[in-house]
C-alpha cells in the first residue's frame, strides 16, 4: 500500500509496563488503564489494531505480589487480583481505590446491570438512526456510574506494516480496562492516546451544510445558492445526493443506488458546476452507494475492468470487493481521482454494502471509513470523509453521518443526548439530519427548534428527502419560524471562530466539542440533565426538545447548572449555579449560558466566510477572570499557525501579542468587545459608561503589538431587571387580563421574598408559575 494509506502507529509496549505469564499478559498502560491478554497459545498480539494504534504511553509506577492466590497487582487507583488461570469471573477481579463501593469492582465476564441506584454505563454511540423515531440503544462508552467501563478488542483485525488489515490470532481475549472512577473526561483523553486523536477539521466544515435528498439540476442548483446569498444566509458546504449520477439504468444492470457517471441530463457541465460552486464559497461533496460495484454503462468502466483482468466487451461488472487490495487501488484512481480533479472535495459515502466482505470479520464500513479518509489527505490536502460509525476508533474518520432521521420531537429530544453522549467513546464529529429526514409531521415549531440545535451541533447539516413538501429552505415557513431559522444560520458562520478554536483544542487536548454535562460535573444531578452539554470551553447548551406552552407562548427545559455564576449568550440574564433551573424560551430564544469568565470570539455582523477574519466581535462574560487563545491557521495538512491570547479582569480586556505566523493575519485587526454581566462600566478613552446592559468598545489593534483596554466604573454585578423581564413576559402571556394585574402588582414588593411567597399564593397553571419563578430566582 502507498504510504499515505498507513496511520502513524507506536503498537508495542515496554516491557516494563507488561507482567506476562504463559498464556497471560498484563500491560499497564496508565494508573488506570489495563490491557488484559489471555492466549491458550502463548502468542500474543503485537501489533496495532482497527482499534487501538498506541500503547507505548509512558512508564507506570506498580507493584506486582504473587502468593498462593496468584498474582496481585497495585498502581495507584486499581487493585488486580488474578488467579493466573483462564479469565473467569472468579479468577479475575480489579476494584478501584480511592474510596469506591463495592459496585466498583469488575469481575471477567460480569456485565453491570442497571438498577435504581446505578445506571452502569452511560453508553458511547451506535452505528446509525436510520428509521429510528426516538432513541436507539447505544453502545458502551468509557463512562460509567461504577466508576470503570471495558472495551473488548479481541475481534477487531490488526493493521500490518505494510497498511492492510490481518486476522488476529485466534482464540485470544484482549480487553481494555478503565478505571477513571467519574473523571469521563480523563479517560476519554487516555483514550485518545491509545486509539489517537480526533483529526483537526477542515475550517471551512463548520459553517452550515446544505443537504437534500432531491434530483436538482445544476441550473436548479444555482438559483437555489443564489436565493439563500440574497437572503443573506451563509453555506460553506453544498453535498449533492446520489441523483448527481445516473437512477434510471437499464435493468439488466441492476438498480441505480451505485453510480459513478455524472447524469448529463441534469449537469450537462460537471467542471463548470463545480467551478461556480467553488466560485459561491461552496466545496463539494457528492453522494456514493460503492455496493453494486461498477457496471457497464459507467464512464470509468472500461479503464476499471481492464486493471481488474476483466474484458470490457464481456461487460461483466466488476464487484464491489473492499477487502480486495487489486481492488482498492483503482475503485480510487479510477472512479474516485477523475472526479475530484473536476472540482469534488470529498465523499458522503452512503451505506449499501452491508456488513461481510470477503475477509471474515472485516466490516466493508470500517474499510471504506479507514481508506477514504486516507485517501482524501493525499498531496498534502487535509483529510476529510462523510460516512457512519463503524465502531470505537472511527473517530478517526469525520465526520460521520448519523443516518435517515424520522421528523418527530421524539427524534429531536433524542438527538442532543445521542450527540453529547458519543464523546464517551471519542466520536466527536456527528451530522444530523437538521430538521428531520422523512415521514413524521410539518411543524414548523419543531423545525425551528431543530435549526437552533444545528447551530450548537458538532457539525450543521440541513437535510430532507424528496417530499415536495419537505424541504428545509427557511422562507417555506412561517415568519416567524423564518426568522429564528435565519438567525440560527447566520450565528452559525459567526460562531466560526470560537468553533474552529475548540475543533483544535478537540484534537490537541482531547476534549470533543460536544460533551456531556458530566464530564464538567460528575454528580447525579447532571446525569439527570441528560440533554444538557458543553459546547467547547466556554457554552453550556440545555436544548429546547419539546413544544411551547400555549399559554405562556414559552418553551421549557429542565437543567442541572453547575456552581457558578453563567450568564446567558443572549438575553444577559445571571444565573447562580450549583442548583436545577427551569429555563423558559420564546420560539427566537435558547437556552445558551456563558460561564462567568467566558470568552467567545465570533465574526462581525453580516461577516460569513470561513476564512480568518478581518474583524472580531468578542463576547466577554464578567464574574471571573477569562482567558482564552484564539487558533487560526492556513487550512493546510501541516498548518502555519497564528495564535492570539484574550483576557479579562475586572480591570481590562486584554489582546496579547499574536504568535506564530502573523503572515496569516492582517497587521491591524478591528476588534467590537461586547461585555456582559456588569452595570456602571466604562473602556478609559473609548467607550462611555453604560449604566446597565453589555458595553460595546470598539478599536484597532495591531497584531504584532496587541492592546490593554482599561475598565473603570464601580464594575458592580449587572442588575437582572427583573421587573421588565416579567413585564415582558405577561405582556406575550396568552392568559387572562386579572392574572397579568395580579402577578404585576407583586412586582411592588421589594423583598423577592415577598415576591415569592405572594406568587405561590396565586395557585397559578405552572408553566406560568415556573417562568415567573424563574426571572425571580436567576440570581437567587
Amino acid at each position: 500500500m502507498p504510504a499515505e494509506s498507513r496511520l502513524q502507529t507506536a503498537p508495542i509496549a515496554s516491557d516494563a509496563n507488561q507482567v506476562t505469564g504463559d498464556h497471560y499478559r498484563i500491560t499497564v498502560l496508565t494508573t488506570r488503564m489495563l490491557r488484559l491478554e489471555y492466549s491458550p497459545s502463548g502468542q500474543f498480539e503485537d501489533r496495532a489494531t482497527q482499534m487501538v494504534l498506541n500503547r507505548a504511553l509512558g512508564p507506570v509506577d506498580f507493584q506486582v505480589v504473587r502468593d498462593d492466590a496468584g498474582l496481585h497487582l497495585f498502581t495507584q487507583d486499581l487493585v488486580l487480583d488474578y488467579d493466573e488461570g483462564p479469565f473467569t469471573a472468579s479468577g479475575l477481579t480489579i476494584r478501584l481505590t480511592g474510596g469506591f463501593g463495592y459496585h466498583s469492582q469488575w469481575r471477567y465476564g460480569v456485565r453491570f446491570e442497571r438498577n435504581v441506584w446505578q445506571a452502569g454505563n452511560l453508553g458511547g454511540t451506535a452505528r446509525t438512526l436510520d428509521g429510528v423515531d426516538g432513541a436507539v440503544a447505544l453502545e458502551d462508552g468509557l463512562a460509567s456510574t461504577t466508576g470503570y467501563a471495558v472495551i473488548d478488542d479481541s475481534t477487531t483485525l490488526a493493521l500490518a506494516d505494510d497498511g492492510w488489515v490481518a486476522p488476529r490470532i485466534q482464540g485470544n481475549t484482549d480487553l481494555y480496562f478503565f478505571g477513571y472512577g467519574y473523571a469521563a473526561a480523563d479517560a476519554v483523553r487516555d483514550f485518545y492516546r491509545l486509539t489517537g486523536p480526533q483529526p483537526l477539521l477542515p475550517r471551512w466544515a463548520l459553517g452550515n451544510w446544505w443537504s437534500r435528498y432531491y434530483a436538482y439540476s445544476a441550473a436548479e442548483y444555482r438559483q437555489l445558492v443564489e436565493r439563500f446569498e440574497s437572503e443573506d444566509l451563509p453555506f460553506s458546504v453544498a453535498v449533492v445526493d446520489m441523483d448527481w449520477h445516473w437512477v434510471d439504468v437499464d435493468p439488466r444492470y441492476g438498480s441505480g443506488w451505485t453510480g459513478y457517471s455524472w447524469n448529463t441530463d441534469l449537469f450537462p457541465d460537471p467542471p463548470g458546476f463545480l467551478d461556480w460552486l467553488h466560485d459561491h464559497g461552496l466545496k463539494v461533496s457528492l453522494n456514493v452507494h460503492p455496493a453494486d460495484g461498477v457496471r457497464a454503462y459507467e464512464d470509468r468502466y472500461a479503464a476499471f475492468a481492464a486493471r481488474m483482468g476483466i474484458d470490457p466487451a464481456t461487460e461483466q461488472p466488476v464487484n464491489f470487493d473492499i477487502a480486495n487490495r487489486d481492488f482498492l487501488r483503482p475503485y480510487f484512481e479510477e472512479l474516485h481521482h477523475p472526479l475530484e480533479e473536476q472540482g469534488v472535495d470529498f465523499w458522503w459515502l452512503d451505506w449499501q454494502q452491508g456488513s461481510y466482505t470477503t475477509m471474515p470479520g472485516l466490516d466493508p464500513l470500517w474499510m471504506l471509513n479507514h481508506f477514504h479518509y486516507l485517501d482524501s489527505g493525499r498531496d498534502g490536502k487535509r483529510p476529510l470523509t462523510f460516512s457512519r460509525y463503524a465502531g470505537p476508533g472511527s473517530h478517526r474518520y469525520p465526520v460521520g453521518f448519523s443516518g435517515d432521521s424520522i421528523t418527530t420531537w421524539a427524534s429531536l429530544d433524542f438527538q442532543p443526548y445521542f450527540t453529547a453522549t458519543a464523546a464517551n467513546i471519542g466520536y466527536g464529529w456527528w451530522s444530523h439530519d437538521i430538521g428531520g429526514h422523512c415521514f413524521g409531521v410539518r411543524d414548523d415549531e419543531l423545525a425551528t427548534r431543530w435549526f437552533q440545535l444545528g447551530t450548537f451541533s458538532p457539525i450543521n447539516r440541513l437535510h430532507s428527502t424528496k417530499d415536495v413538501f419537505a424541504g428545509k429552505e427557511p422562507w417555506k415557513y412561517n415568519p416567524v419560524a423564518r426568522a429564528a431559522m435565519n438567525a440560527s444560520l447566520r450565528l452559525r458562520h459567526r460562531l466560526i471562530p470560537y468553533l474552529y478554536t475548540m475543533a483544535e483544542r478537540a484534537h490537541r487536548l482531547g476534549e470533543p466539542l460536544v460533551r456531556p454535562l458530566y464530564h464538567l460535573d460528575p454528580r447525579p444531578e447532571a446525569l439527570a440533565s441528560k440533554n444538557t452539554f458543553c459546547f467547547g470551553s466556554e457554552l453550556l447548551v440545555a436544548p429546547i426538545t419539546s413544544p411551547a406552552d400555549r399559554r405562556t407562548t414559552l418553551a421549557q427545559v429542565v437543567t442541572w447548572l453547575p456552581a457558578g455564576e453563567w450568564i446567558d449568550f443572549f438575553t444577559g440574564l445571571r444565573y447562580t449555579g450549583g442548583r436545577t433551573v427551569q429555563l423558559h424560551r420564546p420560539i427566537d430564544g435558547y437556552p445558551v449560558l456563558a460561564r462567568a469568565g467566558a470568552i467567545v470570539p465570533l465574526t462581525v455582523q453580516h461577516e460569513y466566510a470561513t476564512d480568518n477574519p478581518e474583524a472580531l466581535e468578542v463576547h466577554v462574560f464578567a464574574g471571573a477572570d477569562g482567558d482564552f487563545t484564539l487558533y487560526e491557521d492556513d487550512d493546510a495538512a501541516e498548518p502555519k499557525v497564528v495564535t492570539t491570547r484574550l483576557r479579562y479582569t475586572l480591570d481590562a480586556i486584554t489582546v496579547d501579542a499574536a504568535e506564530g505566523a502573523l503572515e496569516l493575519l492582517p497587521e491591524t485587526r478591528r476588534y467590537r468587545f461586547v461585555l456582559h454581566g456588569l452595570d456602571d462600566v466604562a473602556a478609559a478613552g473609548l467607550a462611555e459608561a453604560v449604566a446597565s446592559g453589555p458595553l460595546v468598545i470598539e478599536l484597532a489593534v495591531p497584531t504584532a503589538g496587541g492592546a490593554v483596554i482599561h475598565l473603570t466604573g464601580s464594575r458592580r454585578p449587572a442588575n437582572n431587571q427583573v421587573e421588565s423581564r416579567v413585564f415582558a413576559l405577561l405582556e406575550a402571556a396568552q392568559v387572562e387580563y386579572e392574572t397579568k394585574d395580579l402577578i404585576w402588582r407583586l412586582m411592588d414588593a421589594v423583598d423577592p421574598l415577598a415576591r415569592l411567597a405572594g406568587l405561590q399564593a396565586l395557585s397559578l397553571e405552572a408553566p406560568l408559575h415556573a417562568a415567573i419563578s424563574e426571572l425571580l430566582l436567576a440570581d437567587a
